[in-house]
Order: structure tokens, then C-alpha cells, then sequence
């Protein structure tokens, strides 16, 4: 009888694990199974510059790549350069996955100088005094020809960070601190 218990609860969990996968978006499980190359193409809307950077090729990160991100990521108000958290670029490359696109994405900011981030908190009301941002954590964006709602909806389905919906500035915030929205 106990083997038979045994049996049923091994199925149940096999059948489980099945349910969940099936679940998944074909694209969102190939994402996250599938050891292959993670390439972004981004647009800074505020210095006018593209990169398309592989920064991940199937097996470990690619340093020169991540190098021109963080570049690309910079401060631009202060021309200052600080290493981006890799995981950033994991999740908006993952985040692509789910919504099925690979458009580019239009980067409105990245990381920020602590004397920036002081400056753009004393004209608005929405920026954090210890902002993600100053830590190389967090990025505002949108992704052309995709709908924010669906941009944010996707971002909190992957449960990896901080998501904030700015419809009437036109961009979702993501994070790698904790999970939680705003």
C-alpha cells in the first residue's frame, strides 16, 4: 500500500510539473530553459545612441559587452560610468521572451550619479531618495510598438524585482531589489 502511495504522489508531482510548464509561454520556457545567447538592442532616447549587445553567450556573461552596456547605461547628465547589475539585462531579455518581441527598447534611464538623482528628486515628487537607480539596479523604459500595460503586466509576472507603471510619462521601471510594485 505504501508503494502504491508512493507511486501516486510521484505521478501527482510529475503531472503538476507538467500542468505548470504547459502553462508557461513556448517562448518564457525557452527563455528560461534553454542555455543560448541573450542579445538586447536598446535605443537611448536621451543621447540618440543604439547598441545591439550580446552580453550573455549560452554558457557565462560577456564582459566587453557588459562593459558597453554600462556605457551605454551611464549617466549622461554626469557623464559617469558605474557597472550595471547583469541581472538587469536578464530580465528585460527575459521580459522580452514573455511578450514574444524582440523590438527595440527604448532605454529613458539607467543609472544616475547621486547628484543627479538629488537634482531630479527636487523637481518631482517620483523619485526615490535611495533610488535604485544610483546603484546600477534599475532602468525606466518602454518598448516600441509594445503597449505599457502589457510591458508592466509581463514585469510582474516574473516576480523579479521592483516594477512601477508610469502611464502618463510613458515608461515601466524594473529593478533587481526586492519584489514588489507601485
Amino acid at each position: 500500500m505504501e508503494k502504491l502511495d508512493a507511486n501516486r504522489r510521484k505521478l501527482l508531482a510529475l503531472g503538476g510539473v507538467a500542468l505548470g510548464a504547459a502553462l508557461l509561454p513556448t517562448s518564457a520556457f525557452a527563455t528560461l530553459s534553454t542555455p543560448r545567447p541573450r542579445i538586447l538592442t536598446l535605443n537611448n532616447l536621451h543621447t540618440g545612441e543604439t547598441i545591439k549587445a550580446e552580453f550573455f553567450d549560452g554558457r557565462g556573461y560577456i564582459q566587453d559587452e557588459l562593459a558597453r552596456l554600462n556605457y551605454f547605461f551611464r549617466d549622461y547628465r554626469a557623464n559617469k560610468v558605474k557597472t550595471i547589475d547583469p541581472q538587469l539585462f536578464d530580465q528585460l531579455f527575459r521580459l522580452q521572451g514573455l511578450l514574444g518581441t524582440r523590438k527595440q527598447v527604448q532605454l529613458i534611464s539607467g543609472y544616475r550619479s547621486l547628484a543627479t538623482n538629488s537634482n531630479l528628486r527636487a523637481h518631482s515628487r517620483g523619485v526615490a531618495k535611495n533610488s535604485y537607480h544610483t546603484k546600477g539596479r534599475a532602468m525606466d523604459f518602454h518598448i516600441e510598438g509594445v503597449a505599457l500595460s502589457n510591458v508592466r503586466k509581463a514585469a510582474l509576472a516574473m516576480r523579479a524585482g521592483g516594477v512601477g507603471y508610469y502611464p502618463r510619462s510613458n515608461f515601466v521601471h524594473i529593478d533587481t531589489g526586492p519584489v514588489r510594485h507601485w
